[in-house]
């Protein structure tokens, strides 16, 4: 759980809140990014220890041992994708997709990117072939597993992620807006996510100006972290006759991306793959209808509250978001749906599950 906000951290963090509650009789101890300079916490049966080495870095993934003194611990649960090396007790390691091994090139197309592609593609082999259990958090990811690992096939498991309290139905505030970086009085349509290739927010962007650019009154706001395609979108956006109508905003916190959800005329999350994608659930929480691809992850997470769409398809995509926009009609009852299915995503059932599988493993190591 580092500064910068990620679907993998919203999983860690609702393990960490959920099952010190659920399973008193069990120690937990946590490794606790140095960043967080207060207790993750304050529970009675865990312990902490600030772990130096990065979560995923070279030490976690040689020996993880040599950082930390795992002296006692009788199950690991490695969150984040990699199995770390020199483990002697059993592990379950989550691993939310495996883009690394099938589609590198969508998750970092750098010269850095192939030392991550051998780092990350290691990692998760030694996952899939030597954890005592793999969870994962959608049956899309499940199957994409199985497709490099068939052996593994009943030893993994789905756990689907969940979608945090505060993302929830809240008023629109104009003024919050346009702190944010919001133009007042314009409609958007909002995109949420990392500045990954995988993302497709070059496809997104195509599909916009293919949908709005007749309808003037209409903008496309965009709140990304990492990755260097932000100049590369501005580029486009300026070649399609869009670039006073696309904002790229600074980060936002939780509060701030609940009142873009909550003002958005949609969200638009066209992805090539995602293992879950967290701004689904929490659009879909805060009212916010949303338009997303037809493959992957996408239709399972979204259970019917969506419109997809081939991600390939700018022309399709945009037709999607036009019928949204235009037709309040099927907005509303995409935000009726959408806060349905909300609600069936629980991060207490989410813990609960994962403690199912502690259970599972520790009486088979017993």
């Amino acid at each position: 759980m580092g500064a910068r906000p990620s679907g993998i951290g919203e999983v860690v963090a609702a393990l960490v809140r959920h099952l010190p509650v659920l399973a008193p009789e069990y120690e937990f101890t946590l490794l606790r990014n140095p960043v967080r300079d207060q207790p993750l916490s304050d529970a009675a049966n865990v312990r902490e220890v600030v772990v130096r080495s990065p979560a995923n870095g070279p030490v976690t993934m040689l020996h993880l041992p040599l950082a930390v003194d795992l002296a006692g611990i009788d199950l690991f649960h490695a969150p984040a994708n990699i199995l770390p090396g020199g483990l002697k007790m059993p592990a379950i390691t989550t691993v939310h997709d495996v883009m690394w091994l099938t589609h590198p090139h969508w998750c970092n197309p750098s010269p850095w990117g192939r030392i991550e592609r051998h780092f990350y593609g290691h990692g998760i082999r030694r996952a899939l072939s030597a954890s005592a259990l793999v969870t994962t958090v959608s049956a899309a990811s499940r199957a994409a597993i199985l497709g490099i690992a068939p052996a593994a096939a009943d030893r993994v498991i789905v756990t689907p992620s969940g979608v945090a309290a505060d993302f929830r139905l809240v008023p629109r505030d104009a003024g919050a807006l346009a702190a944010i970086g919001v133009p007042a009085g314009r409609r958007y349509c909002l995109i949420v996510g990392q500045g990954a290739p995988y993302k497709n927010h070059e496809g997104a962007l195509r599909a916009f100006a293919l949908a709005f650019a007749a309808v003037p009154d209409i903008d496309l706001v965009l709140v990304r972290r990492r990755g260097d395609t932000g100049p590369a979108l501005e580029r486009l956006a300026r070649r399609l006759g869009m670039v006073e109508r696309v904002h790229f905003l600074r980060p936002v916190d939780r509060p701030a991306l609940v009142q873009l959800y909550a003002g958005a005329a949609a969200l638009l999350h066209p992805s090539f793959v995602e293992g879950f994608g967290n701004p689904l659930a929490e659009a879909m929480a805060c009212g916010c209808p949303v338009v997303t691809s037809d493959c992957s992850a996408m239709p399972e997470v979204t259970g019917g509250a969506a419109l997809l769409a081939d991600p390939c398809d700018p022309g399709a995509i945009a037709a999607a978001l036009k019928r949204v926009v235009d037709d309040p009609a099927l907005a509303a009852d995409l935000r009726a749906r959408g806060l349905a299915r909300a609600a069936e995503l629980d991060w207490r059932a989410f813990a609960a599950a994962n403690l199912s599988l502690y259970d599972r493993v520790l009486a088979g190591a017993a």
